[in-house]
């Protein structure tokens, strides 16, 4: 893929996110037929989901991240065969990990990762199933963060835009060990952390129920 068609992803100030020369773009129905440039809707309250249809301007959506988020900060879980690093500041509390791999996930906990409770297999498998990149590991000081495929979009049931495939990010802070190829992006309006998904849409209930 040449740099000059590399898709692009640009949040907007205040407004909908601009993608350019993404060709793949799908929700849970199958693909969207995608446009050179698309706006997508970030501010929860577009009649034509997941496309901007300016409500953003009518309601006053504001971009801006919010104080009380988490804190962006890495932690690091060394066990005898595996490192898993997590930085909760990015999560999207999508359960992928805590579903998938309760022995080392576990709900209510401090430490909440127990990296020496299950094979370094099933814990990369089940890492590989995190959409935000908040998760990540190192095995024999090698640090795995990424992983293979097109650029694409995915609209996720009631939640977030899923991105994987690193398309280009425009003009925003990455967290502390943030994945530049997979990540989440708040499409609810409620995240304090803007544009990255920050679970907010279970708590305010978010409906979309045409994707």
């Amino acid at each position: 893929m040449s740099l000059e068609n590399k898709p692009s992803i640009t949040p907007t100030p205040n407004g909908p996110y601009l993608l350019k020369d993404l060709k793949n773009l799908a929700n849970q129905k199958g693909p969207i037929e995608t446009k050179e440039t698309m706006a997508l809707c970030r501010c929860g309250g577009s009649a034509n989901k997941p496309f901007c249809d300016g409500t953003h301007a009518k309601i006053g959506f504001s971009s801006a991240k919010i104080a009380g988020r988490i804190e962006d900060k890495r932690e690091n879980y060394a066990g005898k065969k595996i490192t898993i690093h997590d930085n909760r500041g990015i999560c999207a509390h999508a359960g992928r990990c805590t579903d998938g791999l309760s022995s080392v996930f576990r709900l209510k906990e401090e430490p909440w990762i127990h990296p020496d409770a299950g094979g370094a297999d099933e814990i990369i498998a089940t890492i590989q199933k995190c959409p935000s990149g908040a998760l990540s590991y190192s095995v024999e000081d090698a640090e795995h963060t990424d992983r293979d495929g097109e650029p694409s979009v995915f609209v996720a049931p009631n939640g977030p835009y899923v991105v994987s495939g690193g398309p280009d990010l425009i003009d925003t802070t990455r967290a502390e060990g943030a994945s530049t190829e997979h990540f989440t992006m708040c499409r609810c309006g409620g995240s304090k952390n803007k544009p990255f998904c920050d679970g907010t849409h279970w708590h305010i209930e978010f409906k979309d129920d045409g994707n």
